[in-house]
């Protein structure tokens, strides 16, 4: 390519590297709004971010759509390819932390029926080291830093423990108070959509090593640290 159809190719990527930041935007509103949802036991939060839900969805399949029409006009190569293949993962991950955003947000809603149950500090950690991750790695992104997006990877194993604690310690709840079963079930729920953001984000920032060195670090994000 060269001139103003290298120029216009290259306005399109610009544009599209645009929409994703725009999409990632919506998604972690979502999941931040769905969290205050919980803890505030605000039912309208809930709703908004159910409904939202419809948003994030059509703005993946735009940024796919844009994806496979560049890839079949411009037949891009190296770093460009790479960056194609990159957003359209990267929309599909944002898609689904917007699903697990809506999973929280659910959940707000039946523990606002069944009445208040305080959150464990281990709940409220994990759902800042995730929501960090997943902003961390988006940010990663934007910069094409393979630094930073290695030590989201890294971050991984500390979130999978803390959700493991969630549960051990819902789980000694239950036991002693069978009242708190049904809120318990929901706040381990809660805990697992969070993991899997984290995994999510673990997923975006092994994408921006791809993207920028050319080098899959799936499945060995313990052996790059």
């Amino acid at each position: 390519m060269s001139g103003a159809p290298h120029r216009h190719f290259h306005d399109e990527l610009s544009d599209l590297k645009a929409r994703v930041l725009q999409m990632s935007a919506d998604a972690q509103a979502a999941l931040g709004t769905a969290l205050e949802a919980l803890l505030q036991r605000d039912a309208d939060r809930a709703t908004a971010v159910i409904e939202g839900d419809q948003g994030i969805d059509s703005a993946e399949l735009a940024i796919e759509e844009t994806v496979i029409k560049l890839l079949a006009t411009q037949q891009p190569m190296a770093r460009d390819l790479r960056f194609l293949t990159a957003a359209m993962k990267i929309a599909n991950d944002l898609e689904r932390v917007g699903d697990h955003a809506v999973n929280i947000a659910q959940s707000a809603q039946q523990l606002r029926q069944r009445g208040a149950v305080a959150p464990v500090p281990e709940l409220v950690e994990i759902s800042r080291q995730s929501r960090k991750m997943l902003a961390d790695a988006l940010e990663a992104f934007i910069r094409g830093d393979t630094e930073a997006a290695r030590a989201v990877c890294r971050r991984d194993d500390a979130v999978d423990a803390l959700h493991r604690s969630v549960f051990r310690i819902v789980l000694t709840h239950m036991m002693e108070d069978p009242r708190t079963i049904s809120a318990g079930i929901e706040m381990v729920l809660v805990s697992r959509n969070l993991e899997r953001v984290a995994d999510l984000a673990t997923n975006i920032a092994e994408d921006v090593v791809f993207m920028v060195e050319g080098r899959s670090i799936k499945h060995h994000a313990q052996e790059e640290g």
